[in-house]
């Protein structure tokens, strides 16, 4: 869980992660989003990659990264828990914001 929020913790990241969520894209294409040199990308993408939160595969000379969106799910449900929050949501990939939807209208 550690890694999945250190992973989170940058804007850059969380934004590559937004940019995934409609589908795969290749590290050009996510890289035209941004203001940063190659290697910083890639190096947010490592991050990425080591929390588990994206993937990657070779497609001719790129690279095409896809989100694994349960992964975040289960960091957020986990951390959730570890608060003593307890939320029934459906699963899927409205479920962690549908956890702090819920958080959010009991304060």
């Amino acid at each position: 869980m550690n890694k999945v929020f250190k992973a989170l913790a940058d804007p850059t990241r969380r934004q590559v992660l937004a940019l995934l969520k409609d589908g795969p894209l290749t590290a050009g294409e996510l890289a035209d989003h941004f203001d940063v040199s190659k290697p910083t990308m890639s190096a947010h993408f490592t991050v990425l990659r080591e929390a588990d939160l994206i993937e990657s595969s070779k497609n001719g000379k790129s690279v095409v990264y896809c989100l694994k969106l349960s992964v975040l799910e289960e960091a957020l449900a986990g951390f959730a828990e570890l608060l003593g929050i307890q939320a029934k949501a459906p699963k899927g990939a409205h479920h962690a914001a549908t956890i702090l939807s819920n958080q959010k209208a009991k304060r």
